[in-house]
């Protein structure tokens, strides 16, 4: 009998990178949570980001269900682009 070879193989997997946007959708989810402390999130889209000289800012659209209605909410996050600290944080509501 003797002893037979095993052959080992390694597989690598792969990392999914966060993207760029990610840091700020957490903070648009718990800013909204706290406006809104009575509605639940149910959706979240990254619409995009408009990057100014110093300024960028991320936007992004929550969909939100009470027990009354559904609506949207536009989040607006204004940062300094090379601090990443925080200028201000919008809000508008939508019907759609």
């Amino acid at each position: 009998m003797g002893i037979q070879p095993i052959e080992i193989v390694h597989h690598a997997i792969a990392q999914t990178e966060m993207p760029p946007y990610a840091k700020w959708g957490r903070l648009a989810l718990q800013k909204t949570k706290e406006k809104y402390p009575n509605a639940q999130i149910v959706d979240y889209l990254h619409i995009g980001r408009d990057q100014q000289a110093n300024v960028t800012t991320e936007k992004f659209k929550l969909w939100l269900r009470t027990n009354q209605k559904e609506f949207g909410v536009f989040v607006n996050i204004q940062f300094n682009t090379a601090t990443e600290r925080v200028i201000g944080i919008t809000f508008q509501e939508t019907p759609r």
